[in-house]
């Protein structure tokens, strides 16, 4: 198997250099998560005080998500704000997510990805010099070829958590 990095052929350079590296991400999401039961998916680390995998999975595509339509130069619709969100809910964590399968989970991410290639195919090298705001209330600054970094980024960060939590969920499974 050969690793690189390289963009679709109707992309930019830069830019398909960065859509790869979360695509790549994408594809390792999918690997460490399959095969989990629901209870698995679901399950919050030896107290039940971690964030699952579910809400993981839903962070990442939600924070992807907003991205795309950064790219894209709009606000990201209410429909999709209620379908994929919130960020946070009102204790500031991730908000609970409970009996979503992996399937319909890693489904909506894929449409997410399908969104970011979308948006990557219209921009340019230059394009990646427009600066956005983001962060809970828009308070931080980026442009969009840090943005691009920072969702494979983000989502390599979580995958980590997502295989503590495994290594946990083995260790419940043998001493129950």
């Amino acid at each position: 198997m050969l690793y690189d990095l390289q963009g679709e052929t109707n992309m930019s350079p830069i830019v398909g250099i960065l859509y790869s590296a979360v695509v790549e991400n994408s594809q390792r999401l999918q690997l460490i998560t399959e095969g989990m039961s629901q209870e698995e998916v679901d399950y919050q680390g030896p107290n039940n005080n971690f964030n699952s995998t579910a809400q993981l999975i839903k962070h990442i595509m939600y924070v992807d998500l907003n991205w795309v339509y950064r790219m894209k130069g709009q606000p990201l619709p209410l429909s999709l704000k209620e379908q994929y969100g919130p960020m946070i809910d009102a204790n500031n964590r991730l908000p609970m997510v409970k009996g979503q399968s992996l399937n319909t989970l890693m489904s909506k991410y894929e449409d997410v990805i399908k969104m970011l290639k979308d948006s990557c195919t219209q921009l340019t090298d230059t394009d990646l010099d427009t600066i956005v705001t983001f962060g809970h209330e828009n308070e931080k600054q980026a442009t969009l070829r840090w943005g691009l970094w920072h969702m494979a980024d983000h989502s390599r960060y979580h995958q980590a958590q997502i295989n503590q939590l495994r290594k946990w969920y083995i260790e419940y499974c043998l001493s129950h």
